[in-house]
């Protein structure tokens, strides 16, 4: 019986410049040579695969400290020109007040932030990972709290705003988005306000996971 390699690739989706990216590495080895992909590599034996994220992660961009979670399975054949190979994909949400130093190794030539809507082509089915992982995002921004794992601690409406806008790929009415985000009950304004904008000083918030967990009890949904 053939071999069939195990490999894992991860879909890091991060805030910058109010627009959604996705972290890439340029392949320095064949195949796809020169070619930007996911981070990501082969198991290795006895290892976890939560535990060959982490390391890939490390090991070919730096960034460490991320939350993540098991994405789906992509086991096409044709996918990788040398073997047969099966890779779990992983999707993970970085805030947008991190701001890791990338430092590519291992096999990796070089490792950048691209905005999700004008990605270069990508190396084996990375394009359709990342598109599986649009999808799951999208998804889960109407019942879990995904969305609030791409901003800071502290945030502004805009900015939330900016969040559902870029990860659902349109524009929402802000007085409507607000409205909507005031009746859910979510956040708790503070009494600071962020000052770093040209515009009036804006009110920071933070997001309250226990009363969302009660309202996702419920059946309520985040209506965007």
């Amino acid at each position: 019986m053939p071999a069939i390699h195990l490999t894992v690739d991860i879909v890091v989706f991060h805030m910058l410049e109010d627009e959604l990216h996705v972290l890439l590495v340029k392949r320095g080895y064949d195949p796809f040579k020169n070619c930007w992909a996911l981070p990501g590599g082969f198991v290795e034996e006895n290892e976890a695969l939560d535990d060959a994220v982490i390391r890939e992660l490390k090991e070919e961009t730096s960034v460490t400290d991320v939350y993540c979670e098991q994405l789906y399975t992509f086991g096409g054949l044709g996918r990788d020109p040398r073997h047969r190979t099966v890779t779990v994909a992983y999707m993970a949400l970085m805030p947008s007040d991190k701001q890791p130093q990338l430092e590519a190794g291992t096999d990796a030539a070089d490792a950048s932030w691209f905005k999700v809507k004008k990605l270069p082509k990508l190396a084996f089915d990375h394009a359709d990972i990342v598109a599986y992982g649009m999808e799951r995002l999208q998804n889960k921004l109407e019942w879990t709290t995904a969305g609030f794992k791409l901003l800071p601690k502290r945030f502004t409406l805009t900015q939330l705003q900016r969040v559902y806008e870029s990860v659902l790929g349109r524009e929402l009415d802000k007085r409507n988005f607000r409205r909507k985000v005031e009746l859910l009950d979510v956040l708790d304004p503070l009494e600071k306000f962020d000052r770093s904008g040209s515009s009036r000083p804006a009110r920071l918030y933070e997001f309250s996971e226990k009363r969302f967990e009660k309202l996702k009890d419920k059946g309520i949904l985040f209506p965007f």
